[in-house]
């Protein structure tokens, strides 16, 4: 069993650098290849609410306002977000994510697509309905 135990998680290891690779190809379009983990988890919040204030932002993160400010302004500069005044408010600016923002914090999906897409390629059909029904079954 132990065989078995490590061939499956030399299995996975290499699904993982593909999958990774894949990621690494996406940063790299997108002229970011060095973008931190941490980076692209504040991309993440910006996303998830659309758009937020700095204030907003701030909190959700637990991080101060200058910090926060910091981090936009170099975001800014990587082409990754923007800032638009509040309609409502003249002194106030939500930040938003470019394409290249939401190309960046969403890359761990498109990897995955693309992981899938080269496992679809590599396998039959029937052997497609096997893995599936395989990993189904892992809870």
């Amino acid at each position: 069993m132990t065989e078995n135990k490590e061939h499956l998680f030399l299995i996975f290891e290499n699904l993982f650098k593909i999958k990774s690779e894949c990621s690494s190809e996406i940063l790299c379009g997108c002229g970011l290849p060095d973008i931190t983990l941490k980076q692209i988890g504040y991309l993440k919040v910006i996303d998830s609410y659309g758009e937020i204030t700095f204030s907003k932002l701030a909190e959700v993160t637990s991080n101060s306002k200058p910090t926060i400010s910091e981090m936009i302004n170099k975001f800014i500069r990587m082409e990754c977000v923007y800032k638009k005044k509040s309609p409502d408010d003249g002194r106030v600016f939500h930040i938003c994510l470019t394409e290249k923002g939401q190309t960046i914090c969403r890359s761990e999906q498109r990897a995955l697509f693309q992981l899938t897409e080269k496992m679809m390629y590599s396998l039959t059909d029937d052997e497609v309905k096997m893995l599936v029904g395989i990993l189904e079954k892992v809870k």
